[in-house]
């Protein structure tokens, strides 16, 4: 089932939590609503499942005006950060309570609950209690619990905040592997860039109740929109317009530089085009290399290079080094994209 939002506005009090918000989520998608705490994003989730209605605009569920029409018949499941599951039942009974609200056949509601625990990956575990199982064990039970009774729609909020980092990890592969299989049309909301560009399809990236952009985990990062999304999807240099490696620009800039890590080329010789810098910080990642650097005129960056080429070129912290931009991308006035490739970056 297809979700269209259309012209949503939602304030507290004198807080406006959602501002004109227009969204479609196609069917059999699975969407991250993406920005940090206070953005709108848990709002806007919350108002598409009819526990928050909106004081205007419309929520269109499957071709239906669903604004107005109660949680209970809207046909959604609803997962929830710390899981909520019945701490006296089984998981087998948890997993099986929505479909004897509806009164299933018991037989039939046996079947289903071990196919799910087979789904999530628990067979065997269907007698213990939540208090038996990992935060990650629970999770997926939680979810189970939610497929249940078949949705049309499945919202997820902040579903893997309450995980340690390893869990979280290991559960965003498993999601998005299970929403593979079932193909059910799943927003959920997060503030893990990371994990909204593993898991989702489409990105919502929100700030101050607002949609900044809309986009694919490539789209996203490769061509933001906005300085916003520029700087809270990835990491990022932000330097000033007047740095010394645009000052051979035929049109003066008046915004902000961005720059990512991994577009800075290190070198330890100069060769005609880049900059001397020093070398204050050195922070191993894993597969990459941080450099924090110290500009002539006190700028500081951070650049990002392979261990391989960490260890050619044999970097040390204190050590001098050349440094220039592979590309940069700076922001119009009325944020229209301007992307440096091939720019001569010449000091």
């Amino acid at each position: 089932m297809g979700i269209l939002v259309e012209n949503v506005y939602k304030s507290f009090g004198s807080f406006q939590a959602l501002n004109n918000i227009n969204l479609e989520i196609k069917d059999g998608t699975i969407v991250a609503l993406l920005g940090p705490s206070g953005s709108g994003k848990s709002t806007l989730l919350r108002a598409i499942a009819g526990l928050d209605n909106p004081d205007t605009g419309k929520i269109i569920i499957n071709g239906r005006d669903s604004t107005h029409i109660d949680v209970k018949k809207r046909n959604i499941g609803f997962v929830f950060q710390h899981y909520a599951l019945f701490k006296h039942l089984t998981i087998r009974q948890n997993i099986a309570f929505g479909l004897e609200i509806r009164k299933i056949a018991p037989n039939i509601i046996k079947e289903k609950v071990n196919e799910l625990l087979e789904l999530i990956q628990l067979s065997g575990l269907g007698n213990r209690y939540p208090s038996q199982l990992s935060g990650g064990q629970r999770q997926r039970v939680a979810l189970a619990r939610a497929l249940a009774v078949q949705p049309g729609v499945l919202l997820l909020d902040e579903p893997f905040g309450a995980l340690d980092t390893k869990v979280r990890k290991e559960l965003r592969t498993w999601l998005r592997d299970l929403h593979d299989r079932v193909h059910v049309t799943s927003v959920f909301v997060t503030h893990d860039q990371e994990e909204a560009m593993e898991v989702a399809d489409e990105i919502v990236v929100m700030s101050q109740g607002k949609i900044e952009q809309i986009g694919t985990p490539a789209d996203i990062y490769d061509h933001p929109a906005t300085p916003f999304v520029m700087s809270f999807i990835g990491e990022v240099n932000v330097l000033p317009s007047n740095s010394p490696w645009f000052k051979n620009y035929p049109d003066k800039l008046t915004s902000d530089v961005f720059i990512r890590p991994h577009e800075f080329d290190i070198q330890t010789e100069l060769n005609g085009s880049n900059t001397k810098a020093q070398i204050k910080r050195i922070t191993h990642l894993g597969w990459e290399v941080q450099i924090e650097l110290i500009l002539p005129d006190n700028l500081t960056v951070f650049a990002h290079v392979s261990k391989e080429k960490f260890t050619r070129l044999n970097l040390k912290t204190e050590q001098f080094v050349f440094i220039k931009p592979l590309s940069a991308q700076v922001f119009n006035e009325d944020e229209t994209a301007k992307k440096f490739v091939g720019y001569d970056f010449s000091i």
